[in-house]
């Protein structure tokens, strides 16, 4: 019996152009998976999954902690699915990316993988390349990015936050592997902070960057300071030291419910291009 070849294949070093190539079609979507490839050493070992038509890639998905589709369509999610249920068996953290992409994946490998503890299917995705100080925003002069003598400083702040938004805390027991990662970001340049009276009272770190595009996640103000007007200045002023200092493209996405937030990013010129969604396990 001839066996029919899978259009999917675990990708390696010598496909990195075209991995590359396809999160470049919309690279504000696609940074979190350009942003893994870039960084990594040759990525074997089952991290990204391509489908290919006629010998051409036409959809990936990375497939570790966080499994992110990247330009699929219905039959290549399905086969995407299939490998997914066979080499995955519903050990990621979450999925998440664009909502139409993330959630038709769902639905096919979620009989396998059990239920959600949360499904945000509505999380507008914004975008900017202006920045806010041209709008007229005003910045807070007092936002810098974070040095490695502040790791523990960053930590609460950094915990406090993944808690709130994820639901769990990023560790129990030792933080070290936890503090090991804000290290590591501090050290890129990636975490921007307020402190006052040797603690830190806001922070935004850059999660991803690639293609020209840097993503913002983690955002942080004290719970003592919120509703004071303070996020506003804040955010302006790491937008506009990112667009300076890492990327000409600043993306982030937001919880529909938040209206706070979502006001708050409006204000300092962030527009909605599309809409994502998060599935956590």
């Amino acid at each position: 019996m001839l066996r029919m070849r899978t259009p999917t294949r675990f990708l390696g070093s010598a496909d990195r152009d075209a991995a590359l190539e396809l999160c470049a079609r919309h690279p504000a979507e696609n940074v979190f998976v350009a942003a893994r490839i870039l960084e990594a050493a040759p990525f074997g070992g089952g991290t990204l999954i391509g489908y290919e038509e006629d010998g051409r890639l036409e959809g990936l998905c990375w497939s570790n902690a966080n499994v992110v589709p990247v330009e699929t369509d219905s039959v290549s999610r399905q086969a995407i699915g299939d490998r997914l249920r066979r080499s995955r068996g519903g050990r990621a953290a979450s999925l998440l990316g664009p909502a139409d992409q993330v959630l038709d994946l769902w639905d096919r490998v979620q009989p396998g993988w059990g239920r959600p503890r949360a499904l945000r299917g509505v999380q507008p995705h914004l975008v900017t390349t202006t920045p806010p100080s041209r709008l007229g925003v005003t910045l807070d002069e007092r936002v810098r990015r974070g040095r490695a003598d502040e790791v523990d400083l960053i930590l609460p702040a950094a915990a406090h936050m993944f808690t709130a938004e994820i639901g769990y805390p990023p560790y129990r027991g030792s933080s070290r592997s936890y503090r090991a990662l804000i290290a590591a970001m501090v050290e890129r340049g990636h975490t921007y902070v307020v402190v006052e009276n040797n603690e830190v009272i806001f922070k935004a770190d850059v999660g991803s960057v690639g293609l020209g595009c840097a993503q913002i996640q983690g955002v942080w103000l004290a719970p003592w300071l919120r509703g004071q007007g303070l996020g506003t200045p804040a955010m302006a002023a790491v937008v506009e030291r990112v667009l300076v200092d890492i990327a000409p493209t600043v993306t982030l996405y937001v919880n529909d419910y938040n209206t706070a937030a979502r006001a708050m990013y409006a204000r300092i010129g962030m527009h909605q291009t599309s809409t994502f969604a998060t599935v956590l396990l």
